[in-house]
């Protein structure tokens, strides 16, 4: 074995022990919540109220306030988050302005959650007087969702060759006409990427919701968009540390829906971009 292909072998021994570090730890936490959480799933866990301070019965609210805060994300975030890196890569000049905008942009996704939980009980609960209700907190994680989908649409954006642009623009089309049938339908895998990513983080916090829209304990579900919900981020810390004698399979079998949940929405953005990559072919 010459010096090349022993120098290729070492690095490819070092890069899979890195692969399986990182991937170890993940596993471990997987089986550790799912051997803790299994026995606590059940179809009465999952469609029933709590009851007796939540050391009995299901998990049914938190679970649908947790995805009626994500589709209210989502319909926030997606349209303005999509159309704003559509000015910033397609009509947005390369000048000093758009230039921070741009590192605005992403010096936003590293503020911390709780400082948007603040700015969101600030703006949307006492300013706007929407109240502690399913509408703050949707605004409230929605505006936490949008440096990431932003971002990400503008690189999905970025990576349609401008000879896609010059060709249509050549042929007559205007510039709404080449971004809407030449550019976006390249860029929608790179976009539902990004966005699975922010919703996916949307539905696993804690703190946003914490000023903006959870309830402690409401064992019933919302009449309006005014309505405050439980969730399951903060429904697993209260019972977690705030309710004493739950059973621990209760608190893990909450882990273990938050993080199912997770996973479904990830899977049915692989399913998708796949479906669009075969479609549209570079």
């Amino acid at each position: 074995m010459n010096g090349a292909k022993l120098r290729e072998k070492i690095a490819f021994t070092v890069l899979g022990f890195v692969t399986l570090l990182v991937i170890l730890p993940i596993l471990l936490i997987l089986y550790y919540v799912i051997s803790r959480g299994w026995g606590a799933m059940s179809w009465e866990f999952l469609t029933q109220n709590p009851r007796n301070g939540m050391k009995e019965g299901g998990i049914f609210p938190a679970l649908v306030g947790t995805i009626l805060l994500v589709i209210g994300t989502m319909a926030f975030s997606l349209p303005l988050g999509i159309l704003s890196a559509i000015y910033l890569v397609e009509y947005a000049r390369d000048n000093l302005f758009t230039r921070m905008i741009k590192l605005s942009v992403v010096n936003l996704s590293g503020i911390p959650s709780i400082v948007y939980g603040l700015f969101g009980f600030t703006v949307f609960v006492v300013f706007l007087h929407f109240g502690a209700s399913i509408l703050a907190g949707s605004l409230t994680l929605a505006i936490m969702s949008l440096p990431v989908i932003i971002t990400s649409t503008k690189e999905a954006l970025e990576a349609v060759p401008m000879s896609y642009r010059e060709i249509s623009l050549s042929l007559g089309a205007t510039r709404w006409q080449t971004i809407r049938y030449c550019v976006l339908p390249y860029a929608i895998p790179g976009i539902l990427t990004g966005t699975v990513l922010s919703l996916s983080r949307a539905a696993g916090e804690t703190a946003p919701i914490l000023f903006t829209v959870a309830a402690f304990y409401l064992p019933h579900l919302p009449r309006s968009v005014f309505d405050q919900v439980m969730a399951l981020p903060y429904h697993l810390y209260v019972i977690s540390t705030q309710v004493p004698n739950v059973p621990e399979k209760f608190s893990f079998g909450t882990g273990l829906v938050l993080i199912a949940l997770v996973c479904l929405m990830n899977v049915v953005s692989i399913v998708l971009r796949a479906h669009f990559r075969k479609k549209k072919q570079w």
